[in-house]
């Protein structure tokens, strides 16, 4: 529901529509809901409770606005849980309705441009930086963005400096949450052949550190770097990517971070079956501890689509832990003209040591997603997932047994229409 305080909002959009309305003006919409039923989603199944069923919600309302100097981008959404608020509230008890994006763009020339603003931020696989639109609410950046782009390279340069609000003094920063930085650098730099495509990125993410385990005596800024590489590329018939990242700086106020992740991943289709396999190798550090931080954890990335879709790594979980040495095999075919099923198979390994000396193997995950474009614009998405967890997981999943059924199911609606699209001749 929409409340008062977003009528201001409101009004300013449509103000921009009459205002800039010389070029282009688009209207994007984007209705999705997503039934779960979630038996071990996560983390495993612990014993005494029952399963979780429920349905969520976006509604996303996109304006554009491109011009031969600039471009604007406006995108507000509501997220929401079916019966999260009482149907007769005058207002939405939760709060749900927030700006997604706020952006400028302007174009400085035919090469550079400058983009301010609330933005996603997607790179490559997305594994390091990703617009992780499989959560409801997608993930964005406050950040100040430099591009340059000609043919083959690809060039930006950003950055982003976070406060909780306008204050007098100083610069503490002390909202809290899973990897929220304070402040932020990156560089990307993409260049393409005629069928290879490589790419590097450096990025330092800067936190706020504290004295005190309350964390409310702050104590500088402790700053986590990455960096590595991407690559997209044909062996024969077979499409092959792989990519190479190193950690290092702080995880921690005085905790030194040295650790790397490697993967590489091929696929081949000669009809209408897709087959494939590869690998992931995240560093970790051994359980009974050690002298600096060994695990690698990928940030900001759209890390669902990454080490199965049960999210039981590295999806806000994980972190600071044993690492995870991932091979999976997958395959793909398709089903009349609209229709595919994908089924996927992972073996996944710890890969640091475990307390005990006990096995280094964690589970296997089997994913099976049903996709049907039932019409342009509209598409249906069943899927369900099975965890075969050995009682190694327990030791990373804080002692929860692994004796219980731990499987996933779930079924989305999602409406992607351009509903609107208005050109005007150039006015002098």
């Amino acid at each position: 529901m929409i409340t008062r305080k977003w009528f201001p909002v409101l009004g300013v959009l449509l103000f921009t529509i009459n205002l800039f309305a010389q070029r282009q003006f688009t209207v994007d919409l984007d209705l999705r809901s997503r039934f779960e039923y979630r038996h071990g989603f996560g983390t495993l199944f612990p014993d005494g409770v029952d399963p979780a069923a429920f349905v969520t919600n976006r509604a996303r309302l996109a304006l554009g606005y491109k011009h031969e100097r600039f471009a604007l981008k406006f995108d507000i959404q509501d997220v929401s849980t079916w019966g999260d608020t009482r149907q007769i509230n005058p207002v939405d008890g939760n709060d749900s309705f927030m700006l997604f994006q706020a952006w400028g763009e302007v174009y400085l020339d035919e090469h550079w441009t400058i983009k301010a603003g609330r933005q996603v931020l997607s790179y490559d696989d997305e594994r390091i930086l990703g617009g992780l639109d499989w959560a409801m609410q997608g993930r964005f950046h406050d950040a100040l963005l430099v591009r340059f782009k000609n043919e083959t390279v690809a060039l930006d340069v950003g950055g982003a400096f976070n406060q909780e609000r306008i204050r007098e003094f100083n610069t503490d920063f002390t909202i809290q949450g899973f990897f929220t930085y304070k402040a932020m650098q990156f560089a990307h730099f993409k260049k393409a052949w005629e069928r290879t495509k490589g790419s590097f990125l450096f990025l330092s993410t800067g936190f706020q550190a504290f004295e005190d385990e309350e964390r409310t005596v702050t104590d500088g800024v402790y700053y986590t770097l990455t960096t590595g590489t991407y690559w997209v590329f044909p062996i024969g018939n077979v499409n092959m990517n792989a990519s190479a990242y190193y950690q290092f700086g702080e995880s921690a106020k005085d905790m030194d971070l040295s650790a790397y992740q490697i993967a590489a991943d091929a696929t081949y289709k000669p009809s209408r079956i897709m087959i494939g396999g590869g690998f992931e190798i995240l560093s970790g550090t051994d359980q009974d501890g050690d002298s600096k931080n060994k695990s690698f954890f990928p940030l900001y990335g759209t890390n669902h689509k990454f080490n199965g879709y049960m999210d039981y790594f590295y999806v806000g979980n994980h972190a600071n832990n044993v690492g995870l040495n991932d091979f999976y095999a997958k395959s793909a075919f398709d089903i009349g003209s609209n229709g595919n099923i994908l089924v996927k198979a992972h073996y996944f390994g710890a890969n640091a040591k475990l307390t005990g000396d006990a096995s280094s193997y964690l589970g296997t995950e089997v994913d099976l997603v049903y996709s049907h474009l039932i019409v342009k614009n509209v598409k249906l998405n069943i899927g369900y997932s099975h965890m075969f967890a050995s009682s190694s997981m327990s030791l990373v999943k804080n002692g929860i047994t692994n004796d219980n059924t731990n499987n996933w199911a779930w079924a989305q609606l999602t409406f992607t229409p351009r509903v609107f699209t208005h050109d005007m001749e150039k006015k002098d």
